[in-house]
């Protein structure tokens, strides 16, 4: 039986290098959203103005659903899946397990746990490094994430 991988944690968290290493456990399709806008030519920075980030929102929610209709075929097909999408709210993460039910899939939430000190040094140096498929995130808005994310609860990681 496949499996759907949730990948669950803020920005600088380390999901996407975990979800990697879950790639070659587990001979997984890894789906990136990060790596599609950048490779779309779609950025995010710091002078972007509220229309900027609407479009990129909009944009993010076309490639997340591009993204489960791949997936939901790949699980059918009896692959698993890693979806490295964050799923900072648990209703999102309810949502993606009933539909990996639906398909016949299990389900795991790989969730990275890491204090605010390390999640601000790290974007500090993402920031600067800029790395193939990222792009550079504002410290400010990390901090409204921090206050929108909803971690998992005990029962969530079973």
């Amino acid at each position: 039986m496949a499996t759907l991988h949730l990948m669950v944690g803020l920005p600088c968290s380390g999901k996407t290098t975990l979800a990697r290493k879950l790639e070659t456990r587990y001979s997984a399709l890894r789906l990136t959203p990060d790596e599609w806008h950048t490779s779309l030519g779609h950025d995010y920075g710091y002078n972007m103005t509220e229309s900027d980030e609407s479009l990129h929102d909009g944009r993010h929610d076309a490639v997340e659903s591009l993204m489960w209709n791949v997936a939901a075929r790949v699980l059918v097909l009896g692959v698993d899946v890693i979806l490295d999408f964050g799923f900072w709210g648990r209703n999102e993460r309810e949502e993606f397990r009933s539909r990996a039910k639906e398909l016949g899939a299990d389900v795991k939430i790989h969730f990275n746990d890491v204090s605010e000190e390390v999640l601000f040094e790290r974007l500090r140096n993402r920031n600067a490094q800029k790395p193939d498929a990222t792009f550079v995130i504002p410290e400010a808005k990390l901090e409204e994430w921090m206050q929108i994310f909803e971690p998992p609860l005990p029962e969530e990681l079973e």
